[in-house]
């Protein structure tokens, strides 16, 4: 809550993270909803970020090193109004693996790209996510 405000007072919340893979869900509600009355897209934004940066964040603290990380660029493609509960979930922890790994062996900053997919109750996607994470073992 305290480094996520914005994302806890709109709903979001991370509901299972394992080693390759984060579930997070958020209900549509008055507090995060467009004029359209569907969920604003910087709330599915916020959830579809946080199953990214959960995992990044996991692995680090997982190698006992100091990295720093970062979202260098974003993509989004949203497919249907985003109602009820929408579940995100991003399943490329093994990717995180391989960067960290990289810049560790060289030194240098390493990115890669992870999606993250949100789908309503029904198991319909309403808006597919792609961000860019660059991470750099710290000297």
């Amino acid at each position: 809550m305290l480094k996520l405000p914005a994302a806890y007072f709109t709903g979001v919340r991370v509901i299972d993270i394992s080693e390759n893979h984060c579930i997070v869900k958020v209900k549509h509600r008055w507090i995060n909803q467009n004029p359209f009355k569907s969920m604003f897209w910087a709330v599915q934004g916020m959830a579809a970020e946080l199953t990214t940066g959960a995992l990044v964040m996991m692995k680090i603290r997982a190698s006992g090193k100091k990295y720093s990380m970062l979202v260098t660029s974003n993509k989004a493609n949203f497919t249907k109004k985003a109602t009820g509960k929408i579940y995100f979930s991003c399943n490329d922890g093994a990717l995180i693996d391989k960067a960290l790994r990289e810049s560790a062996e060289t030194g240098e900053g390493r990115s890669f790209w992870m999606t993250s997919v949100g789908k309503n109750e029904e198991g319909v996607i309403v808006s597919t996510f792609q961000f860019e994470w660059s991470v750099k073992i710290k000297s």
